[in-house]
């Protein structure tokens, strides 16, 4: 026996041919996206094509399990819509077929691509962020006089901080130029002011050349008054209109050594970044340790010291045991007052210093903490979300029934960004320590895995969960709107209508219209207790209701276009929605007991009776009309057969 069939073989290749597009489109995406980011870094650079192809193989490798969860919920949702769509699916449920074993083996195919993410979120992943992040670095350094800003100082080239007011992008030239250089030695620090500058590479790029137009330079004489408070310190002051300097700077490309950046957690496997748990968590507990037992030396010293009174200080806490503040500030001299309060403002000064800087470093070990568990939980969350896309996406094609690039993209898009949006929120949260970190990590896994079961479900049962008209007939409901009538005239009509007879009937019909209209009194408000907790079937209206259709469904073999017409613009009743609001007595209470919603309905319902008032109305006046109408063509009749 086969145990993949050609069934599954038809589907297997409908979805993985979809599946390797909808990756590439993803992909490219995500690659394009990021390039955007670090478009400085990469324009202008002279960068050689090895460089700029190892930076999209690492940066599509980082991106493989992003692109993955989309790609599989796009597919997915065009597999299935272009099967809905041709009734294939329709045929395969026809021949017995459940719509799950026509999942089955996509998702054998998904729960391999599951493993395949996770298997690169921890082995190629982290590798590739690593030399992603050195390669960023590296291409930083280069080039660096295209990366001076306007408006800050700039200080990555070595021993120099440059200062631009305005920045000539097309020429290069930089204007208002200030430089802070010292390269020699701290104490010897000049500063240059120049009108305009230009500064370029050599051709051998191993230097800078800096040319300075229109300044002033500045020389400290003394390098002892570096170090010295003086008065007068001697300078050097030098006017110049044109100035060359040669800066060393290695220009070529050197790589970064990509191990820098093992620290990072997104460079990190799943066992390093374990580890990395471990570390970071005794060395918070180390810092509340050794601040434990800082404040418990600390205590012992004061009681010891306490014991043996030996200064003024002493004194004045053995004394506050008994006596109350005030009475130790009369008895203290001016001096010990002094140096009391200067003792203790000095330790208190301490003290604080020491608290923020361990709160710093505290916070810091914290923060990175955070950032590796909510790295430990991704590699699992992204891998799980190739999962839950596919039972997203195949019920959902399977539902609405529409393939191609439309409908479902646009569907696929929106999910997806709904996730995006939930997922980033959720991490952030839990890296800032607003919310717990497996709950922030997981909250777009929580809440897509019940849509996803929702949706199976649904599919799986043949529920028209998005049928448009099934939407708007309850949004017509909910607001009271009714259709109207589309009568058109019949191309073949076996008996005509019984003019006499419809006559009678609509006299009648016109009659007790006017008698309902004139006994309920329908202008009148509707009683609050009858509606919700007495209810009783209005039968005349469901009569006149019965009686009016089966006239409409009689004239409508009339090949009169004016009877027709007439047809038309009778209402269509509801014979039951002047009376109470739900058909179930249990809901009516419900709804009286709660008066704000009950007078909502209340309301309600006093407007269906003026509009059951209007179709009253409306009905006699367009019975009459048919009346006319029928007598007229009585007459012409005569006529034609005189």
């Amino acid at each position: 026996m086969r145990v993949f069939k050609r069934l599954d073989t038809f589907t297997t290749k409908a979805f993985l041919q979809l599946l390797a597009a909808t990756f590439l489109v993803c992909l490219f995406v995500y690659m394009m996206q990021y390039t955007w980011r670090y478009l400085e870094e990469l324009i202008g650079k002279g960068l050689s094509t090895e460089v700029m192809a190892k930076f999209f193989w690492y940066m599509g490798l980082s991106f493989v399990p992003l692109a993955l969860p989309p790609a599989v919920l796009l597919a997915s949702l065009i597999t299935f819509g272009n099967m809905g769509e041709k009734l294939e699916l329709l045929s395969m449920k026809a021949a017995g077929i459940p719509l799950l074993r026509v999942f089955s083996p996509l998702m054998f195919v998904v729960l391999m691509l599951s493993a395949c993410s996770f298997y690169f979120q921890n082995n190629v992943g982290p590798e590739a962020s690593k030399q992603l992040a050195a390669l960023l670095w590296s291409m930083k350094q280069k080039s660096p006089e295209l990366e001076i800003p306007e408006g800050e100082f700039y200080g990555e080239i070595p021993g120099y901080n440059i200062f631009v007011e305005h920045k000539d992008k097309e020429t290069g030239m930089l204007y208002g130029v200030m430089i802070y250089s010292n390269v020699s030695s701290q104490e010897d620090t000049q500063i240059v002011l120049a009108d305009s500058a230009r500064l370029q590479s050599t051709v051998d790029k191993m230097h800078l050349m800096l040319t300075l137009y229109n300044g002033e330079r500045f020389r400290n004489m003394d390098a002892r008054s570096a170090n010295m408070m003086k008065a007068e310190v001697p300078y050097m002051r030098e006017t110049f209109t044109h100035e060359v300097d040669l800066i060393d700077f290695d220009g070529n490309f050197n790589a970064m050594d990509a191990s820098l950046f093992a620290g990072n957690a997104q460079t990190k496997g799943l066992k390093s970044i374990w580890h990395g748990i471990d570390s970071l968590e005794n060395r918070i507990d180390s810092t509340g340790r050794s601040l434990y037992g800082m404040e418990r030396r600390s205590a012992m010293e004061r009681d010891l010291f306490m014991k043996r009174g030996e200064d003024s200080t002493n004194v004045v806490a053995q004394i506050g045991e008994t006596e109350p503040f005030d009475s130790l500030y009369v008895h203290l001299t001016r001096d010990a007052l002094q140096n009391t309060i200067r003792t203790a403002t000095s330790k208190v000064r301490q003290l604080k210093s020491e608290y923020e800087f361990r709160a710093l470093i505290s916070n810091e070990e914290n923060r990175q903490l955070r950032i590796h568990k909510v790295e430990q939980h991704r590699k699992f969350t992204y891998s799980l979300a190739c999962l839950i896309f596919f039972f997203i996406g195949a019920p959902l094609g399977a539902i609405i029934r529409k393939g191609g690039l439309g409908i479902p993209v646009i569907i696929g898009v929106s999910i997806f960004i709904f996730y995006y949006i939930i997922n980033a929120n959720g991490e952030k949260l839990a890296k800032s320590g607003t919310w717990d970190i497996t709950f922030g990590a997981w909250l777009s896994s929580m809440v897509l895995a019940p849509i996803g079961v929702f949706l199976t479900h649904k599919a799986n049962q043949d529920s028209a969960v998005f049928n448009i008209d099934g939407y708007r007939m309850f949004l017509m409901r909910l607001f009271g709107l009714r259709e109207s009538r589309k009568l058109n005239r019949k191309e073949v009509i076996i008996n005509d209508p019984d003019y006499p007879a419809l006559v009678a009937k609509l006299q009648q019909l016109q009659t007790d219209c006017r008698l309902y209209t004139e006994e309920h009194h329908l202008v009148r408000m509707p009683n609050y207790w009858k509606i919700f907790f007495e209810y009783e079937k209005d039968t005349t209206v469901m009569d006149i209701d019965e009686r009016l259709e089966g006239i409409i469904s009689e004239l409508h073999n009339s090949r009169d276009l004016v009877i027709l017409g007439t047809l038309n613009e009778l209402p269509v009743l509801v014979p039951d929605a002047h009376t109470r609001p739900f058909s179930n007595a249990r809901r009516n209470i419900a709804a009286g007991i709660l008066l704000p919603v009950g007078l909502f309905f209340w309301f309600r319902i006093w407007r269906y009776r003026l509009r059951l008032l209007r179709d009253m109305n409306v009905i006699e006046e367009k019975a009459q009309v048919l009346i006319d109408r029928v007598g007229k063509l009585k007459v012409e009749s005569r006529k034609l057969n005189v």
